[in-house]
């Protein structure tokens, strides 16, 4: 016998529909919404509900939908897989360096077996945790992942439930943990979860309409919907953490807000498994309470997507101005974002057109509770055309600043007091586009998102022909990697680049350092170059049109991203476009890297004044 149970408190009757025969279910008692029926079948039947006689749904909570989130359910049992992890111990952000890949774009096949085979390149690299797009089943065959409607299954074009064990068990075997990212914001078109209950609520709105319902009636098993979903994820398929999309989005006003008993949750989960777990948010609020402990007042989360310091990478980077980069790119903001950590952190903002942000408490946040980086799925898939940081600058500069550039950023992020992390293929400096895309079998949401994404940004300027066709399969198509890149130069150099930079920051203690409080900048906004401080050692980029020499003494060179810096007793010559990388040459006070008189008008920065 295999009982089925859903949670419909509004429904008058509720049917299972297994294997094609429909079986009435009872309510539970007290008046919860539950209903249950045990019904002798097959375990691998197919399974749908029926509220009040209307059409076949699938489980909210099943952990396979083999024929896409709207077919029929079909049960999953994880007891099957023989694990061989039993001595991994979680995963931790301290000293970690993530990656971001998409299951799809990731290999020419898509499927998580085939990025299995990928693994060893990551080792190799020196990452330490992959950081997987949502898998949860949504519409079509592919798309970012980000229109979840089967929150509990994975998707099946990736390989469903098995293949994400599998996959998970080979990462770990070979020294990788596994993030995932989860969306509790919302639900893709065409989800029928509203049917079973007050998932929603029109008390909040949200980009997508009416929001998650966390604070109204009935949210009591909505929010145990969220948390149950999470703590699957990492109970059953091992995954070592969950980046949370957009909780600036997760409309709560009780007095425990959602992502506090997510974090305490996991918490007690830690407490019976033995093993570590991270939570990752992703906000646009610049709100240290996020990250902030429980016994301090925070929500307790281990860590927080750090979009200002992108902002001024890039902006400084490419000399991009325009919409939200309008307050960055300068080497003052970049210089705060390494003391600080957020450069809004109750500032003007002029996008916003009001202040933003709350300042971070320097002395007790570690600086690894912050992911930065040069580039991630948002940052590019949001261009019109869905430009890498490389093509961006082949329009803009020549090839041999362009590779210069590249090594600068790739050198900022990977060397900063923070949690780096790479989206899969910068470490070569793939040129192939990441495209927003997108494969609705709906006609109406198709045409919607195909005529939506195209006139937004003509709207802005481009040729509506010009921006790719979300549902056109080549959009899709293009945004898959080339792994013949890595083999051939440029490519093979800048790969070889970010080998040596994480190798570096392996060997040397100070680049882990989380204390934001012990990091010194010295820069000059007109000649664009900036010093970044680091225990016994500096690095220096110089992001200007000319040489510049700083007073770096007795220094001895760790890593140049070019032959032709010039290092002198007192000094060190470094040309247009290139970053260096150096540590006292003996076993003096490391201000011996600041002695001297910075040139023209250099400034310099600490977190503690004096």
């Amino acid at each position: 016998m295999i009982r089925y149970v859903i949670w419909a408190p509004e429904a008058g009757r509720v049917e299972v529909e297994v294997a094609g025969a429909r079986h009435a279910m009872a309510p539970g008692s007290g008046g919860s919404g539950w209903w249950a029926a045990e019904i002798d079948a097959p375990e691998e039947a197919g399974y749908a509900f029926r509220i009040d006689g209307g059409d076949p749904l699938p489980d909210p909570r099943s952990r396979r939908q083999p024929h896409g989130p709207a077919g029929a359910s079909r049960r999953f049992d994880p007891g099957r897989f023989e694990w061989t992890d039993g001595a991994w111990r979680g995963a931790s952000l301290a000293g970690a360096v993530l990656y971001e890949l998409h299951i799809g774009t990731f290999t020419p096949e898509g499927t998580l077996d085939a990025a299995i085979g990928k693994l060893g390149h990551l080792r190799d690299l020196g990452v330490t945790a992959v950081e997987l797009m949502p898998v949860a089943s949504f519409p079509g065959k592919h798309g970012w992942g980000y229109d979840g409607i089967g929150l509990y299954a994975v998707h099946e074009p990736y390989g469903g439930p098995d293949a994400l064990m599998r996959f998970v068990d080979a990462a770990h075997a070979a020294g990788l943990a596994v993030l995932l990212d989860v969306v509790y914001n919302h639900v893709g078109p065409g989800s029928r979860l509203a049917d079973f209950g007050p998932y929603f609520t029109p008390a909040h709105t949200t980009p997508w309409g009416e929001a998650v319902n966390l604070d109204q009636p009935g949210s009591d098993e909505v929010r145990a919907f969220i948390v149950d979903n999470a703590l699957m994820w990492l109970r059953v398929f091992h995954i070592d953490g969950l980046r949370l999309d957009a909780v600036h989005a997760l409309e709560d006003h009780r007095a425990t807000h959602i992502l506090e008993e997510l974090a305490s949750s996991v918490a007690s989960l830690e407490a019976s498994t033995g093993r570590s777990y991270v939570l990752i948010a992703e906000s646009d609020l610049n709100n240290p309470r996020l990250i902030t402990s429980a016994e301090s007042g925070g929500y307790g989360l281990d860590g927080q997507w750090n979009d200002d310091f992108h902002h001024c990478v890039h902006a400084a980077v490419t000399g991009e101005r325009q919409g939200y980069y309008g307050d960055f790119g300068s080497m003052e903001a970049l210089a705060k974002v390494f003391t600080r950590a957020y450069f809004h952190d109750g500032t003007w903002s002029s996008f916003r057109g009001r202040s933003h942000g709350r300042p971070v408490d320097i002395f007790t946040t570690p600086a690894h509770r912050f992911v930065v980086f040069a580039q991630d799925h948002d940052q590019i898939g949001n261009r019109a055309t869905g430009d890498r940081l490389p093509a961006t600058l082949a329009a803009l500069v020549s090839d041999s600043r362009r590779e210069g550039l590249l090594r600068v950023a790739a050198g900022l992020v990977l060397l900063s007091p923070f949690t780096p992390m790479l989206f899969m293929g910068e470490e070569w400096g793939a040129d192939t586009p990441w495209q927003y895309f997108t494969d609705h079998t709906d006609p109406f949401f198709a045409g919607a998102v195909s005529e939506g994404r195209r006139s937004e940004f003509a709207s802005h300027g481009w040729s509506f022909d010009d921006v790719p066709d979300p549902q056109d399969p080549e959009t899709f198509q293009r945004s898959k990697l080339d792994w013949g890149q890595p083999d051939r130069e440029p490519h093979k150099s800048l790969l070889d680049w970010h080998k040596s930079l994480l190798a570096l920051r392996r060997s040397r203690p100070e680049f882990t350092d989380p204390r934001l409080w012990t990091v010194r900048v010295d820069y000059d906004n007109a000649a664009r170059w900036i010093v970044i401080h680091r225990g016994p050692s500096a690095i220096a980029a110089n992001l200007g049109d000319s040489a510049v020499t700083l007073p770096l003494t007795a220094v001895r060179p760790l890593l140049s991203s070019t032959p032709d810096i010039t290092v002198n007793p007192d000094s060190v010559t470094i040309p247009p476009a290139a970053f260096f990388v150096a540590t006292d040459n003996c076993s003096s006070s490391p201000a011996e890297l600041r002695s001297g008189r910075f040139p023209g008008g250099g400034r310099h920065v600490s977190a503690v004044p004096g």
